[in-house]
């Protein structure tokens, strides 16, 4: 298994609506809004590290609305 992070920053106005998009994918188990830098926090689990970016590149950084991320590779997830 792969563990990461995804921090986001989206369009004003447009947090509640890509945290529950972002619920629906099924690699993310976690999302939530955070104040500071980033607007949203991302927990993904994924089978590999290809399956981890795939669903970075293809379905987080796709969402409408979503302004920049900054990917977070955890390194030896027990």
């Amino acid at each position: 298994m792969h563990l990461g992070y995804v921090l986001l920053n989206c369009d004003l106005g447009a947090e509640e609506y890509i945290v529950e998009e972002l619920k629906q994918i099924p690699e993310i188990k976690n999302a939530y809004l955070t104040f500071g830098a980033y607007d949203i926090i991302a927990e993904i689990h994924a089978n590999s590290q290809e399956d981890f970016e795939k669903t970075v590149s293809s379905k987080i950084r796709k969402l409408a609305r979503v302004v920049s991320t900054m990917t977070l590779n955890v390194v030896n997830p027990e």
